[in-house]
C-alpha cells in the first residue's frame, strides 16, 4: 500500500482528495494536517466521510510526513515550497496542488505570486502534472506541480490544434467561467451566497495569475511563444468550469476527426459527437474533461467547448491521476467516477 499524507486537509481540494483517496484501492492515509483544526476528527468537519476515514487532523510537526511515500499539498501557494526540500531528501514524493512548482521561470512566478520563491532550483526538476502532455516525465518524477483548473480546461481544449500547428497561435482567446469553489474555502465578501448567487461577472481581465501557466503550456506544445487573451468569470455554481476557446485555423480540416484521434486513448478526455454542447453538470464529481467542436458558418474560426469539474480534473482528481502514474498504478485507479445528475 502507498502511504499518503495530506498537508492542508480542510479546504475544498483537501476534502476532495480525502473523498477520492478514501475509496482508492492501493493507498493508506497516514496523516492529514491542519494547524487550526488539530485534534478534530476529520468526520466531524466532513460527515460525508463517516465510515471511510478514521483520522483526526494533526499539527504538521506531529504528522511524520517523512514516513509517507507521497505527500499532497492542498494548501495556499507558498506553503509547499517551504517544506519540499526536506521531504524530497527523505525520499518522499510530492504533488503540490497549489502553484509553487507550476511555472518554470522563477522571475515570472515571483511577479505573479508576489513573494520570493524558497527553492527556485527545484523548479528545474519539477514536472508539470498534465498527464495528457507530460505522462512519461510524470512516471519518473518525485516532484509534480499539479495544474490549475483554468489551465487544465484551456490547454486540453487547444492542445490538438496547437500540437498539429493548425491554429494561428498569435491570437488565441479563452473565455472561461468557474464556480465559486474555485476560489477556495474562505469567507470573503465576493463569495458569500448573497453576493455570488443570481450574479455573473468577469474578473482578472487585465491579468490573472493562471495566464502565465497557460501560456507556458501552450507555448511548449506549439514549440514557440503564443499570444493568448484569457478572461475568467465567476458564475453562481458551487463547482464546474467551462472554457469557450477561439482559434483561427490555417487550413480546412476535419476537426471532429482530429480531436477524436488525438484523445482516443486518453481515459479522462471525452470528445462529444459533432454539434454537441457539453454541460458542467455532466462532469460534476468526475475526473473528466468533455470537449465539443464548432466552426460557426463554416468560417476559419474554431470554437472549442471544454468542461471540467474544477475540484476534480481541475485539482484533486488530476492529483490522484498523477499519483497513479508516479507509482505505476493503473491511471484510472480510484477515479472511475460517473458525473452526478441531476
Amino acid at each position: 500500500m502507498i502511504k499518503v499524507g495530506i498537508v492542508g486537509g480542510t479546504g475544498y481540494t483537501g476534502v476532495e482528495l480525502l473523498r477520492l483517496l478514501a475509496a482508492h484501492p492501493k493507498i493508506e492515509l497516514i496523516a492529514i494536517t491542519s494547524r487550526k483544526e488539530a485534534g478534530m476528527r476529520v468526520t466531524e468537519m466532513f460527515p460525508n466521510l463517516r465510515g471511510h476515514i478514521d483520522l483526526a487532523f494533526c499539527e504538521p510537526k506531529h504528522a511524520k510526513l517523512d514516513q509517507c511515500d507521497v505527500v499532497f499539498f492542498a494548501t495556499p501557494s507558498g506553503v509547499a515550497m517551504e517544506q519540499a526540500r526536506d521531504l524530497l531528501n527523505s525520499g518522499v514524493k510530492i504533488i503540490d496542488l497549489a502553484a509553487d512548482f507550476r511555472i518554470r521561470d522563477v522571475d515570472e512566478w515571483q511577479k505573479w505570486y508576489g513573494m520570493k520563491h524558497a527553492c527556485p532550483d527545484l523548479l528545474e526538476e519539477a514536472v508539470y502534472g498534465l498527464p495528457e502532455v507530460y505522462r512519461e516525465q510524470i512516471r519518473v518524477a518525485r516532484l509534480v506541480g499539479n495544474p490549475g483548473c483554468y489551465p487544465t480546461a484551456v490547454q486540453l481544449g487547444f492542445l490538438p490544434l496547437i500540437k498539429q500547428g493548425l491554429a494561428d497561435t498569435d491570437s488565441l482567446i479563452a473565455d472561461a467561467k468557474s464556480g465559486v469553489s474555485g476560489a477556495g474555502r474562505k469567507t470573503e465578501l465576493p463569495f458569500l451566497f448573497a453576493e455570488a448567487a443570481d450574479n455573473f461577472k468577469a474578473y482578472g481581465a487585465s491579468g490573472h495569475r493562471h495566464l502565465p501557466e497557460i501560456v507556458q503550456g501552450l507555448s511548449h506544445s506549439a514549440g514557440k511563444p503564443v499570444g493568448l487573451t484569457f478572461v475568467p468569470h465567476l458564475t453562481p455554481l458551487i463547482r464546474g468550469m467551462q472554457a469557450t476557446l477561439y482559434a483561427r485555423v490555417k487550413v480546412d480540416i476535419n476537426l471532429q476527426e482530429l480531436y477524436e484521434e488525438y484523445y482516443e486513448n486518453e481515459p479522462f478526455v471525452d470528445v462529444l459527437p459533432a454539434g454537441s454542447h457539453p454541460e458542467t453538470r455532466s462532469v460534476r464529481g468526475a475526473n473528466t474533461c468533455r470537449l465539443a467542436l464548432h466552426r460557426p458558418q463554416g468560417g476559419n474560426t474554431v470554437v472549442i467547448l471544454s468542461v471540467i469539474d474544477n475540484l476534480v480534473k481541475g485539482a484533486a482528481g488530476q492529483a490522484v491521476q498523477n499519483m497513479n502514474i508516479m507509482f505505476g498504478l493503473p491511471e484510472t485507479a480510484g477515479l472511475e467516477l460517473i458525473g452526478l445528475l441531476p
